[in-house]
């Protein structure tokens, strides 16, 4: 069964940084894509960083040169490293293995909430 535990979030001022983590299992991580989504108030689910399991990287144009995605395939973790947080980064942060520019599975974990204060 595959499961996802996100972590890392929580309350940081604009210009902050924070650290996620995702703890996959229950498929082949190191052979597939991953991907991070957050889902804000009223918005639909959306990638914002995907990185291939060759380990080249992909992002959203409204987190690019700000946030980075990595993996430790040993450990089944995939990583997004926030720096020069905006308010418009609030979101519930979730993970996911990536099919192009959307998840693969349907089974999400609990999330983490980060919270960009003004």
């Amino acid at each position: 069964q595959v499961h996802f535990v996100e972590s890392g979030g929580g309350l940081v001022q604009a210009g902050g940084s924070l650290r996620l983590s995702c703890a996959a299992s229950g498929f082949t991580f190191s052979i597939n894509s991953m991907g991070w989504f957050r889902q804000a108030p009223g918005k639909q689910r959306e990638l914002v960083a995907r990185i291939r399991a060759s380990g080249s990287t992909n992002y959203a144009d409204s987190v690019q040169g700000r946030f980075t995605i990595s993996r430790d395939n040993a450990k089944n973790t995939v990583y997004l490293q926030m720096d020069s947080l905006k308010p418009e980064d609030t979101a519930v942060y979730y993970c996911n293995a990536a099919t192009g520019w959307t998840y693969h599975y349907d089974s999400w974990g609990q999330g983490t909430q980060v919270t960009v204060s003004s």
